[in-house]
């Protein structure tokens, strides 16, 4: 466990996260398994008891399990198995098919229960040591200084609290106090709609295939997706002229479910409210400090379902880069690059989300059946898609020095994850190998890399891995403890090198890779480079502390 007692000013914890939702429970989770000391500030008493979100992808799956809960899983989600738009008669705008066997070792899409979810965050929280939650504790104020941040929270008995910390992160929702304490422009796209979100519990199993919907109906434009084991929600979109508060009446939803074959006699009502979606983003994300993340930073519409990925991936960013900077092997200028990575990827879910609500939200028959003219003329003989990759970065910490085009478009991709073997264990890599930092490479490592740079890596934490073909086991009793061999199970890596013409790949704490080389020569200088861009932000002096 980390302590505070190597700064010259002690602070009462490392990291205020202001917001206990799932976005600021698992960052506590993660730099707690960092051993950092945390205090979560949560305004509720009680933890929030409905949904919000329904499913994550396969990278976010990948990320959760960081923080891990990865077994635990399957136990609150199950896989969607596809994903359609349809006409008012069911004819098929839009086809993607979801595999259990996603690139990232999870399913493509995982239908969950929120609040079960965050239940297994909680559970892992409880277990770590470092993490308090003080919940009733309403942050109203936040004085940043050179060294600390004070932040004063209004408890239910009526008291106050006055709290210190190196960083206080943001992640109070839409209405984020820390948002408005910053008084940082927000960029508003100004598209949004009413819906009707109605949750179900279905009284008996019922099998919907595909598992999400969307139903192009000028007439109601309609969602109906998997929200978890045994239950779904439906969404209905208020019309143009219609009252909200006639839409918002348990009466009407009943009335705009029995289509569908739900009613009381078959499902429970577990809540029906309208909701207004938005499509906007904090235009800065950190002030001195201080930082945003998860719907303080940014918010969208539903119809791509990466409300709370891009936030779990705010946070996966993050943390690995507090921990650099709260141990002195980087300076606060790395988190700069914080805003410049997620800013830019959640922008572009934003925009995604919008051209994709802006088919959907089409409640004029005419230009419905324009749109559904023009798109089944498009779509004529397709088979179903396959979901997109993980976006890459496009600017922050990345290397790009590198002489070679392919390995140029290395920089910023997400990994995928297959299955490894070693020491007669076979199984994901991130639960064979680990997580953190990692130097791939085809290459034995000791002909491509010194004592120096291999000192480096380990300093950071990296794991530096030798990647074996299929059928060829590793051998690790040869004095070499500090390299990692294993067996590329699944064909998945050394393919991958492969592709990017590259023999070595630098991969970061959030499997975005910093860059790919080939050679010794290139080995080294991407090596070089990453210990380049850290030790440029790191001032004379700065504490350096041990992992």
């Amino acid at each position: 466990m980390r302590t505070h007692d190597t700064y010259s000013n002690p602070t009462d914890t490392d990291v205020v996260i202001v917001g206990n939702g799932p976005i600021g429970a698992t960052l506590s989770v993660l730099l707690a398994q960092r051993g950092w000391r945390v205090t979560v500030l949560e305004r509720r008493p009680r933890p929030y008891k409905l949904p919000r979100a329904t499913s994550f992808d396969g990278e976010t799956a990948r990320l959760l399990a960081g923080t891990g809960i990865g077994p635990e899983l399957d136990r609150v989600t199950e896989p969607a198995n596809g994903y359609q738009w349809q006409t008012a008669a069911g004819a098929v705008l839009l086809d993607i098919g979801f595999t259990t066997a996603g690139p990232y070792g999870w399913p493509d899409a995982n239908t969950m229960h929120q609040p079960a979810l965050e239940e297994l965050i909680a559970a892992r929280a409880a277990a770590l040591p470092g993490i308090t939650v003080l919940r009733g504790h309403e942050v109203v104020g936040i004085s940043d200084g050179e060294e600390r941040v004070e932040v004063t929270a209004a408890t239910d008995d009526e008291s106050t609290r006055v709290l210190t910390a190196r960083w206080v992160v943001g992640c109070d929702g839409a209405n984020s106090f820390v948002r408005d304490h910053l008084d940082v422009s927000v960029t508003d796209l100004g598209f949004s709609y009413e819906w009707l979100l109605c949750d179900v519990e279905l009284r008996q199993p019922r099998e919907f295939t595909p598992s999400n919907v969307q139903i192009c109906d000028p007439a109601r434009p309609t969602t109906v997706v998997a929200s978890g084991p045994g239950r779904r929600r439906w969404e209905f979109m208020r019309l143009p002229g219609e009252s909200a508060a006639e839409l918002n009446r348990e009466e009407t939803a009943w009335r705009l479910l029995a289509p569908f074959g739900v009613t009381p006699d078959t499902a429970t009502l577990l809540r029906s409210t309208t909701y207004i979606f938005q499509a906007r983003w904090a235009d800065q994300w950190r002030v001195g400090h201080v930082l945003l993340a998860g719907d303080a930073a940014h918010l969208m519409p539903p119809f791509a379902g990466q409300g709370m990925c891009s936030g779990i991936r705010d946070v996966v960013n993050l943390a690995w880069k507090l921990d650099l900077t709260l141990r002195g092997l980087a300076a606060e200028s790395l988190l700069d690059s914080y805003t410049e990575e997620r800013r830019a990827q959640a922008k572009e879910a934003i925009l995604a989300s919008v051209q994709l609500g802006r088919v959907i939200c089409v409640t004029d028959p005419a230009d419905a059946a324009e749109r559904d003219a023009t798109v089944l003329a498009n779509r004529r003989g397709r088979p179903a898609g396959r979901p997109e990759p993980a976006k890459p970065l496009s600017d922050g910490l990345l290397h790009r020095r590198s002489a070679a085009e392919a390995a140029e478009r290395a920089a910023g991709a997400v990994v995928p994850q297959g299955r490894v073997g070693r020491q007669g264990r076979s199984g994901l890599f991130d639960e064979v190998v680990g997580r953190g930092f990692m130097l791939l490479t085809s290459d034995d490592p000791y002909t491509v890399l010194d004592e120096e740079r291999l000192s480096f890596l380990a300093g950071l934490g990296a794991r530096v891995v030798r990647l074996l073909p299929p059928g060829q086991a590793p051998e690790e009793a040869d004095g070499v403890p500090d390299v990692i061999c294993v067996e590329d199970v699944d064909d998945v890596y050394r393919p991958y090198l492969t592709r990017f013409g590259a023999t070595s790949l630098l991969v970061r704490p959030d499997y975005h890779v910093f860059g790919a080389a080939s050679g010794p020569g290139g080995t080294e200088a991407l090596v070089d480079d990453l210990r380049d861009q850290l030790r440029a932000a790191v001032p004379a002096g700065a504490p350096h502390r041990a992992g």
